[in-house]
């Protein structure tokens, strides 16, 4: 086999269909279009979801649950994410944005309790859980509701 030998596989290659090109083509005349109708004429058919003039399936169906304006997206941070930072350092919004903890738009970032802390550290964040508070000032450290 040689470079100029190469190929497509057979029947992997296929003419697009050239319509409305004479009665011999099988395709002419109405180019496949049948005879009258509104799919028939030129910018022709309906729009998606249109079910010929019977309600639509969409304004058939209840409309459920609502969008809360007022929601607040908190970042929740847990104790055990703190043990990478070393002792007496000082944790807050832009430390926790550097280390990946929290990523993309947040109203407040709020301290959970699960997990343990051995090592003392400044916590500065909008809200602490009280199991949270207690873990982190029991190993020494504070904590600072900003």
């Amino acid at each position: 086999m040689k470079l100029h030998e190469l190929g497509p596989a057979d029947g992997s290659k296929k003419n697009k269909k050239r319509v409305g090109r004479g009665n011999g083509s099988g395709s002419g005349k109405t180019a496949g279009k049948g005879h009258k109708g509104q799919n028939s004429r030129s910018g022709g058919g309906v729009r998606p979801g249109f079910e010929g003039g019977q309600m639509p399936i969409h304004r058939r169906l209840p409309k459920r649950g609502f969008t809360n304006i007022f929601k607040k997206n908190v970042a929740i941070i847990n104790i055990r994410d703190l043990e990478r930072f070393e002792s007496g350092s000082v944790v807050d919004e832009t430390l926790l944005i550097q280390k990946g903890l929290i990523k993309g738009k947040r109203d407040s970032v709020k301290l959970l309790g699960k997990g343990d802390i051995l090592h003392p550290l400044v916590i500065k964040v909008n809200s602490v859980s009280s199991g949270a508070r207690e873990k982190i000032e029991a190993a020494g450290g504070t904590v600072e509701v900003v």
